[in-house]
């Protein structure tokens, strides 16, 4: 959701009501500019995840937009981003339990083996060695956070 509607749009979305309101309403609500509060909500309506309702004020003739959340869409939306993440750790897990790895003892970088070895265990930024690093923290972090979202989902 941040990707699509970045920090401000969160706290816009956070702050939405249930009922129908004004963007006027929700700039004011959330102290965020009405441009960006109209920009992120015309984008939550092209992704299905907000609608509106136009009304025409009969003395003066405007048009006034009431906006909502559609919350089934939202949650349908965070279903898929969060399936799309559990894949992505999935690839990551399976990256780090099928390398062995070395890392750059000034920090630079981490490299698979065949990597070092090419680079005759010599980090090719910053000229220090490469020692042999374990990956069990990281195997076992990846695991925790599949855990938690395969909960969730």
């Amino acid at each position: 959701m941040r990707k699509l509607v970045g920090e401000e749009g969160l706290q816009i979305v956070d702050c939405m009501p249930a009922e129908e309101v004004t963007d006027e309403y929700v700039a004011e609500i959330t102290g965020i500019s009405l441009n960006t509060v109209r920009r992120t909500l015309y984008l939550l309506y092209e992704h299905r995840l907000a609608k509106y309702r136009r009304e025409r004020d009969p003395e003066s003739g405007w048009l006034t937009y009431l906006w909502t959340l559609c919350s089934d869409n939202l949650d349908r939306a965070l279903e898929s981003e969060a399936r799309k993440l559990l894949r992505k750790l999935e690839e990551r897990l399976a990256y780090e339990k099928e390398n062995i790895f070395y890392a750059c003892v000034g920090g630079c970088a981490r490299f698979v083996f065949d990597e070092a070895s090419e680079n005759n265990f010599i980090c090719p930024f910053c000229g220090a060695g490469l020692e042999y690093m374990e990956n069990d923290r990281i195997v076992t972090t990846l695991e925790k956070r599949m855990g938690e979202l395969s909960a969730v989902l």
